[in-house]
């Protein structure tokens, strides 16, 4: 009995085609309009906000370092499983880009699995992250069929994990490393998560679960305060989105006199688009309209204390599929 991990997803766009739509043109930089379109619609009505956030991807060179910095953490995790004796294949799977749920699927199969362990890349629960991922995974191994390893187990939520919370304060404490004594204490410290629709908050655990992990990072880094905000609503939705956002957030801390921010986007474990566009150009910019200083610390990505934590919650699945056989 051999058993693969496989790390579900969002995915972001690579040089190449994605093989979503039965014709492409295949147009230079067409990759950043047909992801945004595959994750908002094909439908023409929404061709204006497509072509708004495909502009991003534009900005930043018309791809994303999704996937590659989330196969370095896969990477991380097979080398930290190997090094406890659990020698086990990982692969990825992305939900809007190759390699798709189900090539990881395949990898996995082809690597000589016959089951498989579902970690999901996203740090809180709702209906559009946990959920999501765990029913493409699910639909991906029917249409595989007979060839698809068996999904008998799930690595248990980790917002609050002690290496996770390690993770976002080692990230930050050493963003701050070269500033004098005092300036952090007196910096505002924003931890960020996507935007979700009002009613997604309302039926799921995830914004207490964005703020307990928040929370915990703040206390394990010794700052006095710190501020919850999200990132990346659309602003033609017709229904409400979690906020605040962060921009409103520094105008704010400007406000009370603030001089410093210090953000850590807490919802994202990589640093990718929505990141580095979101963060580092709109909110950057605001904060360097209103003369505060603005310091981004990097996401997770493959901290030590983040991969022992994801290698700890394997382990406790692979029992839990041991235990039910």
């Amino acid at each position: 009995m051999t058993t693969g991990v496989l790390v579900l997803g969002f995915g972001g766009p690579t040089p190449g085609c994605c093989r979503r739509r039965e014709t492409c043109p295949q147009t230079p930089a067409c990759e950043a309009e047909c992801f945004v379109a595959g994750i908002l619609g094909d439908n023409p009505a929404r061709k204006r906000r497509v072509d708004e956030v495909a502009g991003h991807y534009h900005h930043l060179g018309g791809f994303s370092p999704y996937n590659r910095l989330t196969a370095a953490q896969a990477d991380a995790l097979a080398a930290e499983l190997a090094r406890r004796g659990q020698a086990l294949p990982v692969a990825c799977g992305f939900r809007h880009w190759t390699p798709w749920t189900i090539d990881g699927l395949r990898e996995l199969a082809a690597r000589g699995c016959d089951e498989v362990v579902l970690l999901v890349a996203a740090p809180h629960q709702s209906s559009v992250s946990w959920d999501w991922y765990l029913k493409h995974a699910a639909e991906a191994a029917e249409k595989l069929g007979s060839a698809a390893p068996k999904l008998v187990g799930v690595v248990e939520p980790w917002w609050r994990s002690d290496g996770f919370v390690a993770a976002l304060c080692g990230r930050i404490t050493e963003a701050v490393a070269g500033w004098v004594p005092g300036r952090f204490a007196a910096a505002e410290l924003i931890f960020t998560a996507h935007a979700v629709p009002a009613p997604v908050a309302q039926t799921s655990q995830y914004c207490q679960q964005f703020a307990e992990s928040a929370a915990l990072a703040a206390a394990a880094c010794g700052h006095p305060r710190h501020t919850v905000a999200y990132q990346s609503a659309p602003e033609d939705s017709r229904v409400a989105w979690t906020g605040p956002d962060i921009v409103p957030v520094i105008e704010a801390a400007h406000a009370a006199g603030v001089r410093d921010v210090v953000a850590i986007s807490a919802g994202f474990l990589v640093d990718h688009t929505e990141v580095l566009y979101d963060l580092d150009v709109v909110a950057a910019d605001r904060a360097r309209e209103l003369g505060i200083g603005f310091l981004r610390a990097p996401c997770v990505h493959d901290h030590p204390a983040f991969i022992n934590a994801l290698a700890d919650g394997v382990e406790r699945a692979l029992a839990g599929a041991a235990a039910r056989r």
